[in-house]
């Protein structure tokens, strides 16, 4: 496979990548689009250099948390989001924000006026910029970060009644992938301009050739650590052979976290030597970072590439078999794979149509949803196909899948103007009570998080470009 132009689907090539089959790309994508400039490269994979706003002790001062303030208020580096106000506070000091359990599932909708507009849905697209992804923190309440249309990532807190407190960081970056937390802080995955230098390309273009960023900030929003997981460095530029970078085309990413490393799981560019040119190829990639922001390339569950084709990786770390666990989709036997070697968890077809939803841990092993052709499915595996199909009955092309509570998961998916949920049993795949409406818009690429209090939240769009909205869906007794 060549070499792409700008706004065009991959198309079958002559050879195979890595010794992963090629075949022709069934991943849904936008077309029509105008891509960014590739200019800047960022540093090596090694840089610590501070890339967010100025910081501000000061902000923090007039609101934040101090560093006795357990996972509480927190902080950033253009500001301060201080520690929620009232009974929201209160709960969250005490480890919790007391969201009421129902008898069955039900949601709340708040919205959240934002200082800084967020880029808007568009088409949805593999290729467009995410808008937005929320975190739970261990004390119940969120992080929530998004893509800014004046060009920066922010970073907010929400308080336990999902409304933002204090003012949010900035920092850098072009597009929003993911935002996960733990007791300490958090960390983004995010996208940078990067360059793709002289070629030459045997054919086409791929351009812009960007980098991809974890960034590490702890409880006051302040930039922590920054770890490169593509590969470009001063030494080597997009169309160097051997470059790992992200274009275009699908480039999308998730996070997880063991409670002490982090994985990105995310799709890239793959840049190979052909004769006297180059070739770009798309697949995936897995990368794990050290809780100090040391890249650990020799790690058991570490990828140079995965999956090829990819779309829609998912990662979950699951302790019991202490590994994170990937699942993609892939046009490699169009199928809903496990990589890094290809495991079949069920078989598709390459219509344009397949569609991996989330992964995340069943009573044994784990569960992912899925679509094709409109139909959503539930797959419970361990290290190969699936055990058990659960045919949901649902209508959708963009499956949600999150933990909810225990012994217990929800999934979601778009249902007119609004969102649709069922919870179900994770250890039978056995649905539990009715549906539920969510009066929120989807989005195929965003994602609902899981809370210790046995709650979801998800990310939604709102009236304008500086309004947005919290889906939660409240706790199960």
């Amino acid at each position: 496979m060549r070499a792409y132009g700008r706004g065009r689907r991959l198309v079958a090539g002559a050879i195979a990548l890595l010794a992963l089959g090629a075949c022709s790309t069934a991943g849904p994508q936008a077309a029509g689009r105008t891509d960014p400039v590739a200019v800047n490269a960022t540093a090596g994979p090694g840089t610590t250099a501070s890339t967010s706003a100025s910081g501000s002790a000061a902000a923090r001062a007039a609101g934040g948390a101090s560093a006795g303030t357990p996972a509480g208020a927190s902080g950033s580096a253009s500001g301060s989001p201080s520690a929620s106000a009232g009974a929201g506070a209160a709960a969250a000091a005490k480890g919790g924000c007391a969201r009421p359990a129902n008898s069955s599932p039900k949601a709340r909708v708040t919205a959240v006026k934002l200082p800084k507009a967020v880029v808007g849905y568009g088409s949805e697209g593999d290729t467009e910029k995410l808008p937005m992804a929320i975190a739970a923190r261990p004390d119940g309440t969120s992080w929530l970060a998004w893509t800014s249309t004046n060009g920066k990532i922010y970073l907010g807190r929400l308080g336990c009644d999902d409304r933002l407190t204090g003012t949010p960081a900035a920092f850098t970056g072009i597009d929003l992938q993911d935002v996960a937390a733990d007791a300490t802080g958090g960390v983004l995955l995010l996208t940078r301009k990067g360059t793709c230098g002289d070629g030459p390309l045997c054919g086409g273009e791929s351009s812009p050739c960007n980098t991809m960023h974890m960034v590490r900030f702890d409880n006051d929003g302040e930039l922590v650590w920054e770890r490169q997981v593509t590969n470009l460095t001063g030494g080597r530029q997009g169309y160097d052979d051997g470059a790992r970078f992200v274009w275009w085309y699908q480039h999308h990413g998730r996070l997880a976290t063991d409670g002490k490393n982090w994985a990105a799981y995310f799709c890239v560019a793959i840049t190979v030597r052909n004769g006297a040119c180059v070739d770009v190829h798309q697949g995936d990639r897995l990368q794990v970072v050290s809780a100090n922001g040391k890249l650990l390339g020799g790690h058991a569950d570490a990828a140079e590439v995965g999956c090829s084709h990819a779309w829609t990786s998912r990662i979950v770390w699951d302790p019991r078999a202490k590994r994170f666990v990937a699942v993609c989709a892939t046009d490699n036997q169009c199928r809903i794979a496990q990589p890094n070697p290809y495991r079949t968890i069920a078989t598709g077809t390459c219509d344009g149509s397949l569609f991996a939803g989330d992964v995340v841990l069943a009573g044994t092993g784990r569960w992912v949803a899925w679509s094709q052709g409109g139909k959503v499915n539930l797959e419970r595996f361990t290290t190969g196909r699936s055990n058990r199909t659960v045919a949901t009955g649902v209508s959708a092309a963009h499956p949600h899948l999150v933990g909810y509570g225990t012994g217990r998961m929800l999934l979601a998916w778009q249902s007119g103007s609004s969102m649709a949920a069922q919870a179900y049993d994770s250890g039978t795949g056995k649905a539990v009570g009715a549906r539920l409406t969510i009066g929120a818009k989807d989005h195929a690429y965003q994602a609902f998080k899981a809370y210790a209090d046995g709650s979801a939240a998800y990310p939604a769009g709102g009236s304008g470009g500086t309004t947005v909205k919290i889906a939660r869906v409240l706790p199960l007794r």
